[in-house]
């Protein structure tokens, strides 16, 4: 199963942080929130995460590359303007391809266990 991870918002309401910083690397807990999820992804199996880019993309790719450093391959959907969540998802999917992906916002904390999603693409393989 592959995942997309949203990372293309300006992180407004985290401003002055977010002038020179892309939201999802804001640190958390001693690293970023969206290494955070690119670890809780891999550890369920997912190996491929699909990352849009748009406000300070550059620094996203810089700072997580290609996801080898994490045992995952990151591709990237760079948007230059940002094309809001729907746009993000849709301008993404030659990346995605057509089968179910989880979907995660790199800007967000949470301690959901992702490992359930995994079983709902496991039921449509075997309906």
């Amino acid at each position: 199963m592959k995942a997309m991870i949203l990372a293309a918002g300006l992180g407004n309401r985290m401003r002055p942080l977010t002038l020179h910083t892309p939201k999802p690397l804001l640190e958390v807990g001693g690293k970023p929130l969206i290494v955070w999820h690119i670890e809780k992804l891999q550890r369920i199996g997912v190996t491929e995460i699909v990352i849009n880019t748009a406000w300070l993309g550059e620094k996203l790719a810089q700072a997580l590359g290609d996801g080898s450093q994490f045992g995952v391959n990151i591709l990237w959907s760079h948007e230059g303007e940002g094309l809001e969540t729907a746009g993000g998802i849709i301008n993404a999917l030659p990346l995605l391809g057509n089968e179910p992906f989880i979907l995660v916002n790199g800007d967000v904390w949470t301690t959901m266990d992702f490992a359930p999603l995994l079983s709902v693409q496991l039921q449509e393989q075997l309906a």
